[in-house]
């Protein structure tokens, strides 16, 4: 996993509440099981038109969010069921980072373990993040994680909270599995002194 310290990218927005897995990456998408090759299929639904082509007014087509890093959505992002393809797509697609009011627990976690930092705001900033993105062109974002922090160059400025834990992950590059590595010697200790109990 890349070590995220700080992230300045285009911000793209997606003015909508509840976005769930199953809009974010569609279930018929799910048959893979490498990290790879879900990006194209993310929002496929809205992203597509019923013949392939790509829908001109899913704003996230638009030419102006072509290189856009980080996503601003509504409340209770990634929310329905636990798919870990869902922020493999967002991250393929792109982007780094996402800004909403709330996030689904499971979602967030799945973001956190594949390098995606999400971001929880008051609904006010968000709102304000969103109508910025929406009237400037390439409107860009700095986070700093390490500050917990993120701001424009319009003024706006705010401050975020992060898991102790999930922030050194981030910072490190840590999964689960470089967790494990980490920890190899204590756990081979604490499998030895279990065993010899025996």
């Amino acid at each position: 996993m890349e070590k995220f310290y700080k992230h300045e990218g285009i911000v793209a927005p997606l003015d909508r509440a509840n976005v769930d897995t199953d809009q974010i990456i569609p279930k018929q998408f799910l048959k893979r099981i490498e990290r790879t090759g879900f990006g194209e299929y993310a929002f496929f639904d809205w992203r597509y038109l019923e013949d392939g082509v790509l829908n001109p007014d899913f704003i996230l087509n638009k030419p102006k969010y072509k290189n856009a890093t980080i996503l601003v959505s509504g409340k209770n992002f990634g929310s329905g069921s636990s798919r870990e393809h869902a922020p493999w797509a967002l991250f393929e697609m792109g982007f780094k980072v996402i800004i909403a009011p709330s996030f689904a627990d499971i979602f967030r976690n799945n973001c956190m373990q594949n390098g995606l930092l999400t971001i929880t705001l008051d609904i006010s900033m968000v709102d304000q993040i969103m109508a910025n993105s929406i009237k400037e062109n390439n409107y860009l974002i700095k986070v700093n994680l390490e500050e917990q922090s993120i701001k424009d160059d319009y003024g706006f400025t705010s401050k975020f909270n992060i898991d102790p834990f999930r922030k050194e992950c981030l910072i490190e590059g840590f999964d689960d599995i470089d967790l494990s590595f980490k920890l190899q010697d204590k756990i081979e200790k604490f499998e030895s002194n279990r065993i010899s109990r025996w």
